[in-house]
């Protein structure tokens, strides 16, 4: 199936993975294969569109290179196609690596993240902007420093405030997420990609040099709140996928206890957070198959050979031996059997 790449495509704006980036711009065209899991996703998707998302909060999990962030990347263009508000972080990572600049709020009691939270409103806005033409502010919005923006005012109105003033984008995000929570025009869907990422220690320090917890930074406990159903939309789904490929960021044992993980083989001595037990709570495990089937991945194959990546004379000999090689999993298949075809 092939993606269109329009202006405000959410892979385009968004972006992507960097593996996932790297095989699209190998491509004549950005294109995934069906799988049985995609259907599955797509399913629990159309029933969530009907439903608060707090019955709805998933994670897909799986062995490295099982196209976990794939089958991610499929919900949200499926979503995207059928009229839902979508959210995409694709390397939500970023929310906790020291890669954006945070600043302390009294108010509060966390570190905002000015300029995160400015690049989320303005990349929502691109990819939603014919939605939100109908949606209105349902509750007056103070903002610090600016005018009130009213009940009733255009979305597009609130949204516009902090994509374009760095300091009021905190404050305007988590204000547009509890006005989509609350409107049932449309379903929203929350995808996040690195998802442990958001249970782990973070990189940042406070003033004292010692480190910032994820959910005292605006920005992961904005999504912890959600994914733990601790708020909700009234219409909608939260989807995410988890990520072996950055061991500093891996899934933490409060994680895999939700989850199911670690089939009781975690020690009890190992301290835990009750912080991220609550925001973990409730979680639904979506597992990726470890392997791709026989059709799946000459679907796979056919769609690299049909794009002049393979030569077009290989044939069910070439395509077994890969397979073979790759012990059927995705990304091998494709990196370390289609591509290494292709360089030779």
């Amino acid at each position: 199936m092939k993606f269109p790449m329009s202006e405000t495509n959410p892979m385009k704006v968004y972006g992507l993975p960097k593996t996932v980036a790297t095989e699209f711009r190998l491509l004549s065209k950005p294109c995934s294969v069906i799988r049985d899991v995609t259907l599955k996703v797509l399913g629990k998707l159309d029933a969530a569109s009907k439903k608060s998302s707090f019955h709805s909060r998933m994670v897909l999990t799986g062995s490295s290179g099982c196209g976990k962030s794939y089958t991610l990347i499929q919900g949200v263009e499926y979503a995207a196609a059928n009229n839902w508000l979508v959210f995409y972080f694709p390397y939500v990572i970023n929310t906790v690596n020291s890669s954006t600049s945070y600043i302390y709020d009294p108010r509060t009691r966390t570190y905002l993240q000015p300029a995160y939270a400015s690049q989320t409103l303005q990349n929502f806005v691109t990819v939603n902007s014919q939605l939100i033409q109908k949606l209105k502010v349902s509750d007056d919005v103070p903002i610090e420093g600016r005018a009130t923006i009213p009940k009733g005012a255009p979305l597009a109105d609130l949204i516009a405030v902090g994509a374009k003033d760095q300091n009021s984008a905190p404050v305007v995000l988590s204000a547009l997420l509890e006005i989509l929570g609350k409107q049932t025009e449309y379903p929203v869907l929350l995808a996040i990609d690195d998802f442990q990422a958001l249970y782990c220690k973070t990189s940042y320090k406070d003033p004292r040099f010692s480190m910032i917890k994820s959910y005292h930074l605006s920005m992961p406990r904005l999504l912890l709140e959600y994914a733990s159903g601790k708020k909700s939309f009234a219409r909608g789904a939260v989807l995410g996928a988890l990520s072996t490929a950055n061991t500093t960021f891996s899934v933490p044992v409060e994680l895999q206890e939700s989850l199911k993980l670690n089939h009781g083989t975690t020690s009890p001595y190992i301290k835990r957070s009750q912080e991220l037990i609550s925001y973990a709570e409730g979680l639904t495990n979506v597992p990726v198959p470890e392997t791709l089937g026989v059709p799946e991945a000459a679907s796979l194959f056919d769609v690299w050979m049909k794009d002049k990546a393979i030569s077009h004379d290989s044939g069910d000999e070439l395509f077994m031996s890969k397979y073979s090689e790759a012990g059927g999993n995705p990304r091998d298949f494709v990196w370390k059997g289609l591509l290494v075809t292709m360089a030779s």
